[in-house]
C-alpha cells in the first residue's frame, strides 16, 4: 500500500528580504518635493561654485585665468602656489596663525567647560547675572576696544607679542563657547549623572566618564567656530603686531595681494592656502562629531 507524502510548504522569505521588496515600489515624486530638492541644489551650487572657482583659478596657467571665455578643462599647474609660498616669512605667518588660534581655542574650551557646567548644573547667587554678562560680551563689537587694548599693550610693553594676541583671541571666542557648551551640557539628562554617583562615582568622575563623552559633538562644533573666528581675525593683529615676525596669515594675504597686484593666479593660490586649514579642520571635526555621538551613546 503506497503512501503519498504531502508537498512541503515553500520556506518563507527571510525578514531581511521583505524591506528590499518594499523598496522596489517607489512612490511617485511629488511636485513640492521636486521643487524643494531643486531649490536646495541651486543654493548649494551658489555657495560651492565660488570656492571651486578659487581653487581652479589657483591651478590654472596665467593665460587661462583672464581669458574671455571661462575655462573649465585645463592642465593643472603649481606655479601659482610656488609664488605664494615663496614670499618671505610665509611659514612664519603660518606658524604664528596656528599657535595663536589653537592656543586660544584650547584655553576657551577648558574654561568654557567649567563655566558651562556651573551655569547648567549648579544654582548659585548671581547665576542669572553671569548668563546675562556672557550674552552681552558675545554681542559686544571687539573693534571698539582696539585703541584701549593698544594703549594697555603699549604700557605693558607687550606689543608684537603672540601670547598677548592669544589671550585676546581667547577672550573673543570665550563667550560663544560658554553659551554653546552650556546648552549641550543642559541637554544631557541629570539622571545619568545621578546614576553614576549612586554607583560610586564622585561628581568629577561622573562628569569625566558620563557627561564628557556625550559632549563630543558639541566640543567639535564649538571648537570649529572658535577656530574660524580666531583664524580670520584681522583688526587686532593689524594694530597690535607691527613686526612682520609676529603677524598672522590674514595680514600676509593682504600684503600679498598688494605686492602681486593683478597676478590673480598667485592671489587665488594664496587665498586657497589660507582657506585650506579651515576646510581640513571642518572635515576632520565633522567625522569626529559623528563618532562622538556614537561613542557617547548609552548602552542598555
Amino acid at each position: 500500500m503506497s503512501t503519498t507524502t504531502a508537498p512541503k510548504p515553500a520556506p518563507a522569505a527571510p525578514a531581511s528580504a521583505r524591506p528590499a521588496q518594499r523598496l522596489r515600489k517607489r512612490r511617485p515624486l511629488r511636485p513640492a518635493a521636486v521643487a524643494k530638492n531643486l531649490g536646495a541644489l541651486v543654493v548649494a551650487v551658489v555657495f560651492v561654485f565660488p570656492v571651486y572657482w578659487m581653487f581652479s583659478s589657483a591651478l590654472k596657467p596665467s593665460g587661462q585665468i583672464l581669458s574671455k571665455d571661462p575655462v573649465f578643462v585645463f592642465t593643472p599647474t603649481l606655479d601659482n602656489f610656488t609664488k605664494a609660498t615663496g614670499v618671505d616669512l610665509f611659514w612664519t605667518y603660518v606658524t604664528n596663525s596656528l599657535v595663536v588660534t589653537v592656543g586660544a581655542v584650547a584655553l576657551a574650551l577648558v574654561v568654557a567647560l567649567a563655566a558651562g557646567f556651573a551655569i547648567a548644573r549648579m544654582k548659585f547667587k548671581g547665576r542669572k547675572g553671569l548668563v546675562l554678562g556672557v550674552m552681552m560680551a558675545q554681542m559686544a563689537p571687539w573693534e571698539v576696544m582696539v585703541i584701549a587694548m593698544y594703549m594697555i599693550a603699549r604700557d605693558a610693553e607687550m606689543l608684537n607679542s603672540l601670547p598677548l594676541l592669544t589671550a585676546i583671541y581667547f577672550v573673543m571666542v570665550l563667550p560663544f563657547t560658554i553659551w554653546t557648551l552650556r546648552g549641550f551640557i543642559a541637554a544631557v539628562p541629570v539622571t545619568l549623572e545621578e546614576a553614576a554617583q549612586i554607583d560610586g562615582c564622585t561628581r568629577g568622575q561622573a562628569f569625566r566618564k558620563v557627561i564628557f563623552p556625550l559632549l563630543a559633538p558639541g566640543l567639535m562644533s564649538t571648537s570649529l567656530f572658535g577656530f574660524i573666528t580666531a583664524w580670520n581675525e584681522f583688526a587686532m593683529v593689524l594694530i597690535l603686531n607691527k613686526d612682520k615676525t609676529a603677524q598672522t596669515l590674514p595680514l600676509w594675504l593682504t600684503q600679498f595681494q598688494t605686492a602681486f597686484g593683478n597676478d590673480w593666479g598667485a592671489t587665488m593660490a594664496a587665498s586657497s592656502l589660507f582657506a585650506v586649514p579651515v576646510l581640513v579642520i571642518f572635515v576632520f571635526l565633522q567625522r569626529k562629531a559623528v563618532g562622538g555621538m556614537t561613542a557617547g551613546a548609552v548602552k542598555g
